[in-house]
């Protein structure tokens, strides 16, 4: 039994890297991959640490060869260790500078994650509840049912099941230099697709108005919050929350729509600045192996409890 589990998670990570490398080609949006490949267990039949760790990073050349982007860098956590963190490829097509653990990447929705962990450090803190409406903190923040205004929880935002389309709104924060406050104003125009809490829709808009909620109610803006309560605290010291603050060795973005791939120019228009809480962060596979260690331990690192993870925040669940 321990065997067949341990080959299906070796499985999954496998169908995973195929899959998202693939998405991406379908989408036309070849860019840099980050790829984190979280605590899996290895094969027992006779096959040792260093074995499979040869066969990833096999499988990650075979990956570049295939799919030809860039670059991409893989980081490995197995029992509260680091055990592989590599780059591969170049940060930009055509220069010789080299991806390696240490090179930043736009995490994009990936921050997501930072912000649910800021409102979890908050409810330890017991100054909010994942119950609590969201009126109580953004009073001018509605929704286009006045009654799912009334209704709408902090559990609700971070859970895309508010009723709306997936990336409904995504226009009013993309290429917009509207701040967080200009695009929440204009949510209460977005009409639902489905019934309040009945069905799945990923949501950016929602996860900016959680980022407020992380504002208001600690007193700090969202990128120092996520700065100072978690990436200091356990040693992200190259990640950044925003990309005016970029550090050196950074992995610039690449298309491949309508021709062949090429270097994007630089990103500051997408504003990111303005939609925090759902994008931002900027981080590399050395960094993140902590964030993942984080996660892992359940909200404590090295020892030390950042976070409570009890049933509202539980990997897998529904919030």
């Amino acid at each position: 039994m321990k065997e067949k589990t341990e080959q299906y998670a070796w499985y999954y990570c496998e169908k995973y890297l195929w899959t998202k490398i693939n998405c991406m080609n379908n989408m036309k949006k070849l860019s840099f991959l980050l790829i984190l490949i979280l605590g899996f267990q290895f094969v027992a039949s006779g096959q040792t640490l260093d074995d499979k760790l040869k066969e990833i990073d096999a499988y990650a050349n075979t990956v570049m060869d295939t799919w030809r982007g860039p670059g991409m860098a893989i980081a490995i956590v197995k029992d509260d260790n680091v055990v592989m963190a590599k780059g591969y490829g170049v940060r930009e097509l055509g220069k010789p500078d080299k991806v390696d653990e240490n090179t930043i990447f736009e995490i994009a929705s990936n921050s997501k994650a930072f912000t649910t962990a800021s409102l979890a450090i908050l409810v330890d803190e017991k100054k909010l509840n994942w119950n609590d409406k969201v009126s109580k903190y953004l009073p001018d923040f509605q929704m286009y049912d006045p009654w799912v205004t009334s209704e709408l929880t902090i559990r609700d935002l971070v859970s895309h099941r508010v009723g709306l389309d997936t990336f409904s709104g995504d226009l009013l924060w993309f290429n917009t230099t509207y701040t967080a406050d200009d695009m929440l104003k204009r949510v209460r125009y977005l009409k639902p697709v489905s019934s309040f809490r009945t069905r799945y829709g990923y949501q950016n808009l929602m996860f900016v108005a959680a980022g407020k909620i992380v504002e208001k109610v600690s007193g700090k803006p969202w990128p120092v919050f996520v700065k100072e309560r978690i990436m200091d605290q356990i040693g992200m010291t190259r990640s950044v929350t925003s990309i005016n603050a970029l550090p050196d060795n950074v992995a610039r973005p690449h298309n491949e729509s309508g021709g062949a791939l090429r270097v994007l120019p630089q990103i500051k228009g997408a504003n990111y600045e303005g939609a925090y809480g759902a994008v931002g962060v900027n981080a590399s596979v050395a960094d993140l192996s902590r964030w993942i260690r984080l996660q892992l331990g359940r909200g404590t690192f090295e020892g030390k409890r950042y976070f409570r993870v009890n049933n509202p925040t539980k990997c897998g669940s529904q919030i």
